[in-house]
Order: C-alpha cells, then sequence, then structure tokens
C-alpha cells in the first residue's frame, strides 16, 4: 500500500507528497484508539521505490503529532491498551519481527513512568519480513508494520493470503489501479486514497466469505436481513 495527506494550508494551498498524505492516513490507521479497533491498519505493504520516503515521513508525522499519556487529559493523542493481553501481544509480535530483521524506527517496547504498564507508545517497524506475526496476525495495538512489495499484484496476493477480509486500502496515483486492487482483493470494504479506519454506519459493512472476518453485513438495510431470520406463516 503506498499512500500520499491531507491539504495543508499556508499562504497558498499546497498539495503533499504522496508518501506524506499516506503517512497522514496510517497515522489514523494504525493509531486510532491505540490500535484497537476491527477496522485498524494492521500491515502497510509499501512499494520498495517510496518506501524510505514513507517511512520517513510516517516517523516524523508521528513524532509530531501522537502524544502517549494520560486518556483524560486532552493532550494525549494515544492512550494505554485495554488489558495485559492486549500488551503482551504487542511484546510478542514487536519481538518477533525484530528477531526476523526488522528495524525498530519508533516505539518498540512498553514504556516505563506510566500508572499501569499498559502504556505502549507507537511504534513503527521498517523491512518486516511478510511472514513474521506483525504482518499475518492482527497485532490490536499501536503498531505499523512496514513490508516492502514490488508490485501490485504482490500487493494483492499478500492481502489474499491473509485469513483476514474485512477492510483493506490502497494509496495511488493511478485509479486504474486502485480499481483493480478493490476488485481482486478479497475483503468485504476497499477505501481508495483513504484509511483504513474510515467507514460509515449506512455503508454495507463486513468481511469477505472465505476469510475469518465473520460473514453478512451490517449498515443500511443490511441488518434486518443478517440479524433477523425470515419465516413464511401460510393460513389455509
Amino acid at each position: 500500500m503506498t499512500q500520499p495527506g491531507p491539504l495543508k494550508v499556508f499562504a497558498t494551498i499546497l498539495r503533499p507528497s504522496p508518501a506524506t498524505f499516506a503517512a497522514h492516513a496510517a497515522i489514523v490507521g494504525c493509531f486510532l484508539c491505540a490500535g484497537q479497533s476491527c477496522t485498524a491498519g494492521e500491515r502497510l505493504l509499501v512499494h520498495r521505490s517510496v518506501r524510505q520516503e514513507f517511512v520517513a515521513r510516517l516517523a516524523e508525522c508521528t513524532a509530531q503529532q501522537v502524544k502517549l499519556g494520560d486518556p483524560f487529559d486532552d493532550a494525549t493523542t494515544l492512550g494505554p491498551l485495554n488489558n495485559d493481553g492486549v500488551a503482551a501481544k504487542m511484546d510478542e509480535h514487536v519481538g518477533d519481527a525484530a528477531a526476523r530483521g526488522a528495524t525498530i524506527v519508533s516505539g518498540g517496547a512498553r514504556e516505563n513512568g506510566q500508572p499501569t504498564n499498559l502504556y505502549w507508545p507507537a511504534t513503527i517497524l521498517d523491512q518486516v519480513p511478510a511472514d513474521a506475526l506483525a504482518a499475518t496476525e492482527e497485532t490490536f495495538g499501536p503498531i505499523a508494520p512496514v513490508v516492502e512489495i514490488d508490485s501490485l499484484e504482490l500487493a494483492i496476493a499478500l492481502t489474499n493470503a491473509s485469513p483476514y477480509g474485512l477492510l483493506a486500502a490502497i494509496f495511488t496515483r493511478d485509479l486504474q489501479k486502485g480499481l483493480r486492487y478493490a476488485d481482486e482483493a478479497r475483503t468485504g470494504l476497499v477505501n481508495i486514497n483513504e484509511t483504513t479506519n474510515y467507514w460509515e454506519n449506512h455503508l454495507p459493512f463486513g468481511g469477505r466469505a472465505g476469510t475469518l472476518s465473520g460473514v453478512g453485513r451490517v449498515g443500511g438495510r443490511y441488518p434486518m436481513e443478517t440479524l433477523t431470520e425470515l419465516q413464511t406463516v401460510v393460513i389455509g
């Protein structure tokens, strides 16, 4: 997934580079609610031609925008994890990626000096092997594992090799490639040039058949079909 960021207003309106656009979206996708949402970005597939720039921009934007701390403090943008099981999975996935040769760009361990040991800083991992735990399992924490790819075909293949099929996102300047990805990716929802954490209640939402992300859809008219059982009664 190569990704572009919101317009910034100075004396004039400037369009950021695609890497900056992608970095802003990745922050929302990976770090919103400390990564504890079913639509969190669990893996970032980034083309080799822009990987270094993207990782640099992601690290820069994370340092500027993400502040770990007390969730009741207005300055905080990243709070603690929900329980020790989630924190332990972060420990395991980050440790596994590092052991396999990934680079820890930011974060990488629980933060000391907090009220509990559930405070994990925003963690960016670069050059994560495609078979690492952080790239194949749902971490459900504030983690951004960057996996280098060299083609759209590989992005589609890695997406479809995952057991999860709820939501995916692609960032590209080529709409045709974005639509091809959306057509071939086995996920229930695909966002093109938008973060994974973007969805609206009136839109059909749910996993793709053949994955571990559930069956059926919610949103719009679909809850009545998914959450009820049709019965026919005939009186003679």
